[in-house]
């Protein structure tokens, strides 16, 4: 099979490419990113074959979707504090590149699994979130990922492109870079943590979270490129766990085996205050999978973490 992933030299696609390699089934990768936020570096030793450029180039996604039998869609600009910044960036690279990603995809009838957000359900607050919940997108990144799998589902009904959306919720795992402004809550609060800086929280830090390890979606992933897995509606990408910040803060002071310091600033325009799925539907479609706990991912992650470091004060 051949299959291309976009974003795949970020985190969760630099992963991805390393689960299907040790799966040793003879798979081709092709691997489009415009090493904006992904790098290079991550996909050293890995057998998939890197193309840079970007989403929003019809010609690039189309050349490097040539053949494909199946894409897995991970390529956008993350971040809800980059899109409030700046939405039409987000839309050019989350909306126009998936339509891109989709035209492409139609030439070869190549199965489409692509990675949208929890942040689709915002202003709902009702916990824990099932998919036939209704959306209310509170940033320009809710937005674009709510109308990019609208997209994918349309392109089922218009023209039969197996396609499925996933919902992430709060992906961590080693890879996930920490030295940005738009980085996620656990690499930032790692990184500071292993160099003895305070934790910034934004708010009272009882907001909450249904973090899932990278290894976990990695083999979901996977799971439905094998079973070529098609869904009419989308999918949460979680299993209904809901960890608020200061417990997950208490959970690294135990793997650390020391107190860390805190620092509480302002909230953040666009933050979502609670999220959780119910598990529902992951676990009807996905019965062999079992997620990896937050306590043993962390202890994976913080031994990436140390290493990383290590290796950075060796050169």
């Amino acid at each position: 099979m051949k299959i291309l992933i976009t974003g795949g030299a970020g985190f969760i696609g630099s992963n991805l490419v390393s689960h299907i390699a040790e799966r040793g089934h003879g798979h081709e990768v092709v691997v489009l990113d415009d090493l904006s936020t992904g790098r290079a570096e991550n996909l050293t030793g890995l057998p998939a074959r890197l193309i840079v450029g970007s989403l929003a180039d019809v010609g690039v996604v189309r050349s490097a979707a040539a053949g494909a039998d199946a894409i897995v869609h991970l390529g956008a600009l993350g971040s809800v504090p980059r899109s409030v910044k700046d939405p039409v960036a987000s839309h050019v690279a989350n909306l126009t590149g998936t339509l891109n990603v989709l035209e492409a995809a139609r030439e070869t009838q190549a199965h489409v699994v692509f990675a949208s957000s929890s942040s689709v359900y915002g202003a709902n607050q009702s916990l824990p979130k099932c998919e036939f919940d209704w959306t209310r997108p509170m940033s320009p990144y809710a937005v674009t990922k709510l109308g990019a799998e609208a997209y994918m589902i349309a392109y089922q009904y218009s023209y039969d492109l197996p396609t499925l959306a996933f919902r992430f919720f709060n992906v961590y795992g080693p890879k996930q870079a920490a030295d940005h402004a738009y980085a996620a809550v656990i690499p930032r609060f790692l990184d500071a943590a292993l160099s003895g800086r305070a934790l910034t929280i934004h708010g009272d830090g009882l907001q909450s979270r249904d973090f899932t390890n990278v290894r976990t979606v990695c083999a979901t992933l996977y799971a439905a490129l094998e079973r070529r897995v098609v869904s009419p509606d989308p999918v949460n990408l979680a299993f209904g766990t809901r960890t608020p910040l200061l417990d997950l803060v208490s959970l690294i002071e135990t793997e650390l085996g020391h107190p860390v310091a805190r620092e509480h600033v302002g909230a953040r325009v666009g933050d979502v205050r609670a999220s959780q799925s119910d598990g529902v539907r992951i676990h009807e479609l996905f019965p062999e999978i079992t997620p990896i706990s937050l306590q043993e991912g962390l202890a994976e992650t913080i031994d990436w973490f140390r290493q990383v470091t290590k290796a950075g004060n060796s050169k």
